[in-house]
């Protein structure tokens, strides 16, 4: 086996987070759908809408290495959006649903903000400075997303499952 590098792990791991975001991109309408809170609701469309663009941005990223866009599994992603789908079977019609819902949210938010740290670290280290801009701004909605989802379940989701 030819020695791997840096580049190949940043590679790796781009394709990684490409087929997550892919994947959300799926399960984000779902969680809409299940969500009582309209808060919660309006929160899971503002995000569907922002990962569109992060894929885009991460497409952008595969064009300035001159490779495809193309996923690889990534099985953490898979087993937290399986978490995501039992609250949603498991707390159907209950109180505790959108508090379920957010939590498991935020598992996703706090992998994406793993990984893209990560990669941007990575990047920079690549001397990629468009790719670290790229990736700056998406971890940048990641962190905005999960302080959003934060002062949701603070001010109300978790009330309203514990009522």
């Amino acid at each position: 086996m030819a020695d791997k590098d840096l580049n190949d792990l940043f590679l790796d791991t781009l394709k990684d987070i490409y087929y997550a975001e892919k994947h959300i991109l799926k399960a984000l309408p779902r969680m809409a759908k299940a969500a009582n809170s309209d808060q919660l609701r309006a929160a899971f469309e503002k995000h569907y809408d922002e990962t569109e663009g992060q894929v885009e941005r991460l497409e952008q990223i595969f064009e300035l290495l001159g490779k495809p866009a193309r996923g690889k599994k990534c099985d953490a992603i898979e087993g937290i959006l399986d978490e995501g789908k039992e609250i949603m079977d498991e707390y159907a019609d209950t109180a505790a649903l959108d508090a379920g819902l957010l939590s498991a949210a935020q598992a996703v938010e706090h992998y994406e903000i793993s990984r893209y740290g990560t990669l941007k670290a990575w990047a920079a280290k690549l001397d990629l400075p468009k790719a670290v801009k790229l990736l700056d701004q998406t971890l940048a909605e990641e962190k905005k997303t999960d302080s959003s989802l934060s002062q949701l379940a603070e001010k109300a989701v978790n009330y309203e499952a514990a009522a």
